[in-house]
């Protein structure tokens, strides 16, 4: 490959300039922090020769970083979440070297050995979508040439989530095509946050992990001790997560009934349930160009709500979004940090980032010990 056609990606850590070289590159490697909790242990039944079954400790490491199988990666979609999901484990982050030639190409190389290692590779497929999904796909290929023993995909935000079936003739199930592209690129496992639809699950052949933002977000709810609150799903798809975040916090739930007209676009048809005098809390998966959260806020207000705040797993905030956000009457907008904010988003001040570092790096954890998952949400 000649250097001298080449552009560099620079990622947020520091940037080493070779004089000497036409062409720059980035070496990437964080610095762990030491984890604060002591060594834990996983009790293992396992049966005696009695028959009955005795409880055997399967000794934890308190610090990951003693562990030289487990490898953590991140591409450059969001890489101050990776550096915080490594500093959680008291691991460092892979080194790599990540270029592009001038037409936008990208080239990738590992900088460290993977042979039989445990890899968990951090890549949010956000907007640039095309090209994070293209960079998350060559990242994979070259850790499968590698000898990696298992190549596990950390996808914050799966995008082309939304078409997960055929809702009118002739279009294209992208979901289930992504699926099968980052099978067919060398994944063994993959983790998500919050898909758009839980059935995309069942369009992958491999192991699927589903993670919830929704302890971070009910945590951060109940700490605010909204009064009259009622949780407030703006879909009738959105009721299931709707109805278990109102359990967690023991309030009302209320649905709008909307229909969408056209991509992007869609209009508010009613509202089903009691939010006259209270407090609503609307709950998304995603907000993307605001249009829905915004007239949804509306339509609460016109029914006598007292306020009315949002909170949702994806900030994609993509077109007039943030302009629709920051003139709208909600309280607040709460989000995870799933998605980078855009400068612009980051100047509003009704909208709130929570991290889920440490969900995802408690759940990055019990895949490679090989404990319970579904723990987390208990």
């Amino acid at each position: 490959m000649n250097e001298q056609d080449t552009t560099v990606v620079p990622f947020p850590s520091s940037i080493n300039d070779d004089s000497a070289a036409t062409a720059k590159t980035v070496s990437v490697s964080v610095a762990a922090e030491q984890p604060k909790q002591a060594a834990e242990s996983v009790l293992t039944p396992v049966a005696s020769a009695a028959g009955t079954k005795v409880s055997t400790e399967k000794k934890r490491s308190s610090r990951l970083s003693e562990d030289k199988r487990f490898k953590i990666f991140s591409g450059s979609a969001n890489r101050p979440l990776a550096e915080e999901i490594g500093k959680f484990l008291g691991v460092p982050v892979g080194e790599t070297r990540l270029q592009r030639f001038s037409d936008g190409e990208t080239h990738f190389q590992l900088i460290e050995n993977v042979r039989g290692a445990d890899v968990f590779l951090i890549q949010p497929t956000c907007r640039p979508v095309d090209q994070n999904l293209v960079e998350l796909l060559i990242m994979m290929d070259a850790l499968k040439r590698a000898s990696a023993g298992r190549i596990t995909v950390v996808v914050p935000y799966y995008g082309y989530a939304r078409q997960d079936r055929k809702d009118r003739p002739r279009v294209a199930i992208t979901s289930k095509l992504v699926a099968d592209l980052l099978a067919t690129a060398g994944a063994n496992r993959a983790l998500f946050v919050d898909l758009h639809a839980a059935q995309i699950q069942g369009f992958f052949n491999i192991p699927v992990d589903h993670l919830f933002a929704s302890p971070v977000l009910v945590g951060y709810f109940r700490d605010l001790s909204l009064p009259n609150l009622t949780v407030v799903s703006p879909d009738a798809g959105g009721v299931e997560r709707a109805r278990f975040f109102a359990q967690r916090l023991e309030v009302p739930l209320a649905i709008v009934d909307k229909r969408r007209t056209d991509i992007n676009v869609t209009e508010v048809m009613n509202v089903i349930g009691d939010v006259h005098g209270r407090t609503c809390l609307i709950l998304d998966d995603i907000v993307d160009t605001a249009g829905t959260l915004v007239k949804t806020a509306e339509a609460l207000l016109d029914q006598g709500a007292e306020k009315v705040y949002a909170c949702a797993s994806h900030a994609v905030l993509s077109g007039p979004a943030v302009e629709r956000i920051n003139a709208s009457h909600l309280e607040q907008l709460v989000v995870t940090n799933t998605i980078p904010l855009s400068e612009a988003a980051q100047q509003v001040s009704k909208i709130k980032v929570l991290s889920i570092a440490g969900l995802l790096g408690r759940a990055i954890e019990s895949i490679h010990m090989e404990t319970s998952v579904s723990t987390l949400f208990n």
